[in-house]
């Protein structure tokens, strides 16, 4: 069964966002402020409408309550972000993710009842750094203020020695939840695990944490 989104605001974020729910079989609802962009998703969206979503009447008559999932992508107007995402709190929407424009914007989208806040510039801003200054990481995913999932590839200096004789728990903090190596993948590995040359090491743990063992341990 085809779960039902409601994408309001169709800039960059909004539309690709749009666009990819469309492409995953989703039904969306596109919505904007701005008629043009609102023509452009006509044919993509299952239905796209020009509406201002801090009118809690326009939205009613949407039947903006049905959705299993709404997605607040408004730019960078942050009042209409924030009145938009409680109007949609106090009518019952069962999900609510908001596109956030930087921290104290994140607080009150989390204060009037937000259930998740993304801020995809600064994500995406910190992924690109990440690879830019390791040649060790892969990929970067925050968890939350303080976790994260980060893809590190294993160094000459760990090549043959097992988890066990390193001790990357006891040493870093860290836990490496998977050893990606080729085509296969060892998940939750053991002790007796050995590394090699080149193996793509899912790590998970605090920044710094992360950041020390990739510098100390993982160098190539």
């Amino acid at each position: 069964m085809k779960k039902e989104f409601a994408v309001i605001g169709l800039g960059r974020f909004g539309g690709s966002i749009c666009k990819e729910l469309v492409k995953q079989g989703m039904e969306v609802l596109a919505i904007d402020i701005d008629e043009e962009r609102v023509n452009e998703y006509a044919e993509i969206a299952t239905h796209a409408v020009v509406a201002d979503t801090t009118d809690e009447n326009v939205l009613k008559k949407l039947g903006i309550r049905n959705f299993e999932h709404v997605i607040v992508a408004i730019g960078d107007n942050i009042h209409a972000s924030i009145l938009t995402t409680l109007i949609l709190k106090e009518l019952g929407v069962k999900k609510i993710t908001v596109k956030a424009q930087n921290d104290l914007h994140e607080k009150v989208l989390k204060k009037i009842g937000a259930d998740q806040v993304v801020h995809p510039e600064r994500d995406m801003g910190i992924r690109i750094v990440m690879n830019l200054v390791s040649n060790n990481v892969l990929d970067y995913l925050e968890l939350s203020d303080e976790y994260s999932v980060v893809e590190l590839i294993a160094g000459s200096n760990v090549d043959g020695k097992t988890l066990g004789e390193l001790d990357i728990r006891a040493i870093y903090g860290v836990n490496i939840v998977a050893i990606k190596r080729g085509d296969s993948i060892i998940v939750s590995p053991k002790a007796s695990d050995q590394l090699l040359k080149d193996d793509i090491l899912v790590v998970i743990g605090a920044y710094d944490d992360i950041n020390r063992l990739e510098k100390k341990l993982l160098n190539r």
